[in-house]
């Protein structure tokens, strides 16, 4: 699929200390890495993505697929291919953050478990090719603003959804002002059912993480629990931590 690259903005890089960042034709930070760890995910709402594995058996992980759409600076595919040694498929409209990615953040060449897919994400997740066959899908589409996101339509959302397997789940960051974030939740709900969500408290830098279930579950606190403690020993991510401020998202007139 041939992504339209008209007016997309210049991709750089910017080093402080140990830390690699990446920057869209803007100072906004658009995805990092720690120099001596690469493999890691540095970012504290990158890490909030990966909430998805508190739902699924983490003996089931290799097996599975992850996709994400918008690259960053390959934190999340990186993670997903490295460490959890899954099928990982990424979707990036901008062929300069995929050779920035490559160049700059330690980016794998693609491989028989890894593809970066160059194209529109609103196109890519209508493609009958990918429903039904995604367990963790990683939405993160910003553009150098960063005001709200680029895709936030019911229509996207639902399409997210049919790209889900039947245990999949969507994690999605969701950045901006609260009439944005409101509106997003809105049309997240009406794609996936309000009893389906899942969300973060917002990170210190306004970063709210929601998640979005295939089929709504409830899985008792002391699984989540042992998942948690399984995740953070496994792959060093602070599942205990998500656990405090990681709830049921509960919509107005909807309460649980």
């Amino acid at each position: 699929m041939k992504a339209r690259t008209a007016a997309l903005p210049e991709v750089h890089f910017s080093d402080y200390g140990k830390v690699r960042y990446l920057h869209l034709g803007s100072e906004w930070v658009q995805g990092s890495m720690r120099l001596d760890a690469p493999f890691e995910i540095e970012l504290e709402y990158l890490q909030r993505m990966m909430a998805w594995l508190l739902f699924v058996d983490p003996g089931s992980v290799p097996a599975r697929h992850a996709m994400q759409l918008g690259l960053g600076s390959g934190a999340l595919t990186k993670f997903c291919r490295k460490r959890l040694c899954m099928k990982t498929t990424a979707v990036e409209i901008n062929p300069q953050v995929v050779a920035a990615c490559r160049t700059w953040f330690k980016l794998p060449p693609d491989d028989a478990k890894l593809q970066v897919v160059l194209g529109d994400a609103a196109e890519v997740v209508r493609a009958p090719e990918w429903q039904g066959r995604v367990d963790a899908l990683q939405v993160d589409l910003y553009d150098a603003e960063a005001a709200a996101p680029v895709q936030d339509a019911e229509a996207f959302y639902a399409d997210c959804r049919r790209l889900l397997t039947d245990d999949g789940c969507m994690t999605v960051n969701l950045f901006g002002r609260a009439a944005s974030f409101e509106r997003s939740v809105e049309r997240i709900a009406a794609a996936f059912g309000p009893d389906a969500l899942w969300a973060f408290r917002p990170t210190r830098e306004g970063n709210t993480i929601v998640a979005a279930l295939r089929h709504p579950a409830r899985i008792a606190r002391g699984v989540l629990a042992e998942r948690a403690a399984t995740i953070q020993t496994r792959w060093r991510l602070p599942a205990a931590k998500w656990l405090r401020v990681f709830r049921p998202l509960e919509l107005k007139g909807n309460p649980r």
